[in-house]
């Protein structure tokens, strides 16, 4: 996203902006700084937006669909509704609960195990490219490419067009968050892909996500409808995309800054399953939205109707009442309630996908270098999803 001239954050309790640099750089201190002197920050910008950083505080907006709509679910500069929305995030009860029932048998345990085979080829064709060349760039050449190529399996398109979907992805959640034409450029251009893909496999199913989901039914029978199948493919395009490749760069750039832990786990694998979590509760990468539809109290914060939250998972993750030294990462921590897939009735339904692609990305980039480090200037995303977008390394 090209930064547009904004006003620096001088105060972060009345005035916060998670495109201010110092948020994009570096947001810890900043959250913690908060929850000392304001667990429940607020800001003009964006048309008026809350901001917990607590686990308890997040969790209970989390846990209010009474109060707190889903039916937005970015913070952006304008309020213009989005083109159909994303079912069954972007769905209030009582809707929600088809729309997310009807996503769950794709996204089992069992399911995900038959995709770790695929995830493991795409991982090593990809570390063959860069081995022998002494560095590389752990973002742009390696895990922004791996739940490219495994969604695009999943939806039975071609693996190259995965430059498209990037290209609508940063529409949708990075310059779509102060530009609103832009952000309707990449939904229009998602649709205009996927609707006639979606009458061919009507005609033509095939084993995929996007025959399976044209195929369903509303409880009358009906089949569902167009938008709704294109809401919730695009929302297997966008969160099931940037949020791994942000998780996956986030593992990959705390393994190269801190090689006892890199050492630890090369030499004793059998850490991976808590490393993973913990590095998702460290670097979790997603924050959501909700919009008020009923004022309310939390914490002795009064929440406007109209106005947004901030529903940030890294934030709660990091709260000290909950996670004994939050601001550690410890790669054998023991208990580990993290909210980085979120809380509620919209938790993660990829949360078995991510997790598969992580440990494999890790796990096979270990395998066939052990040794990496920081080869230069690292740059973080900007807006909704936090992740490293340049990640230069060494090899050994």
């Amino acid at each position: 996203m090209q930064q547009r001239a904004r006003t620096p954050v001088q105060d972060w309790t009345t005035d916060w902006d998670h495109l201010d640099p110092q948020w994009i750089e570096d947001p810890y201190p900043i959250w913690a700084d908060l929850r000392q002197k304001c667990p429940i920050a607020h800001t003009e910008r964006f048309n008026g937006v809350y901001l917990p950083t607590r686990y308890a505080d997040v969790r209970a907006v989390a846990y209010d669909t009474d109060h707190f709509s889903s039916r937005r679910t970015a913070i952006r500069e304008t309020h213009h509704e989005s083109g159909g929305g994303a079912p069954p995030i972007t769905s209030d009860p009582p809707k929600h609960r088809l729309a997310r029932m009807v996503l769950l048998p794709p996204f089992t345990p069992k399911a995900i195990a038959a995709l770790e085979p695929k995830a493991r080829r795409i991982c090593n064709q990809l570390i063959d490219a860069f081995i022998d060349k002494g560095s590389f760039d752990g973002a742009v050449d390696y895990a922004q490419h791996i739940p490219v190529r495994v969604i695009a399996h999943l939806l039975g398109v071609p693996e190259d067009d995965g430059d498209l979907f990037r290209d609508w992805i940063n529409a949708v959640l990075n310059e779509g968050i102060t530009d609103y034409e832009r952000m309707m450029r990449g939904l229009v251009e998602m649709t205009d892909y996927f609707r006639p893909l979606m009458e061919q496999r009507r005609k033509h199913p095939g084993d995929d996500l996007i025959s399976y989901l044209v195929k369903q039914t509303y409880p009358d029978g009906s089949p569902f409808k167009d938008n709704h199948v294109l809401g919730s493919v695009r929302l297997m395009l966008i969160a099931g995309i940037d949020t791994t490749w942000s998780g996956i760069g986030s593992c990959v750039w705390h393994l190269a800054t801190h090689a006892d832990d890199r050492r630890r786990l090369v030499a004793d694998p059998s850490l991976m399953p808590t490393a993973i979590e913990e590095f998702l509760r460290a670097y979790a990468p997603v924050t959501m939205a909700r919009e008020v539809k009923q004022e309310t109290e939390i914490n002795g914060c009064r929440f406007k109707q109209g106005e947004m939250v901030l529903l940030s998972f890294p934030a709660a993750n990091r709260d000290p009442e909950m996670f004994p030294d939050a601001d550690k990462v410890i790669i054998d921590r023991k208990e580990n309630r993290h909210a980085a897939f979120g809380l509620g009735i919209h938790r993660c339904i990829g949360s078995n996908l991510a997790r598969m692609e992580l440990t494999v990305a890790v796990e096979e980039l270990l395998k066939r270098m052990p040794e990496f480090g920081i080869g230069g200037e690292v740059t973080w995303s900007e807006g909704t999803v936090r992740g490293p977008r340049k990640l230069p390394l060494k090899i050994g």
